[in-house]
């Protein structure tokens, strides 16, 4: 096999390791303080993450996100009752489903599993 075409393999290879979360996903779950209805509309160029998180709570502003293989972490800036809310996500990508981690604040962690919107 020539050189050129081991580099365009490997390139194809990590390309499709690559999850692409581009669009719309929605997450309900139960928190202390009741239902959250989520709607991340997310924005992925190569391993960064980009978007916006809104909630029945309020909207947010994604920053630090990035995207490794399977691995999926960011953060929402949560601007609720006048104060700005740091909550940070972790989770696993598998298809059309991630399974999240999330810390708000110093005061709650929470599981949830956002879906992808067809």
């Amino acid at each position: 096999m020539g050189l050129m075409k081991l580099c365009s393999l490997l390139v194809l290879t990590a390309t499709a390791l690559l999850a692409d979360v581009t669009g719309k996903w929605t997450a309900s779950f139960e928190t202390e303080i009741g239902t959250q209805n989520y709607t991340y509309d997310f924005k992925q160029t190569g391993d960064k993450l980009t978007g916006t998180a809104k909630s029945n709570l309020g909207s947010g502003v994604i920053t630090e996100g990035s995207v490794k293989g399977d691995d999926i972490t960011f953060v929402e800036i949560l601007n609720f009752q006048d104060q700005e809310i740091r909550i940070t996500y972790k989770g696993k990508i598998s298809g059309d489903e991630i399974k999240f981690t999330r810390q708000v604040a110093d005061v709650a962690t929470e599981e949830l599993v956002a879906k992808r919107v067809k």
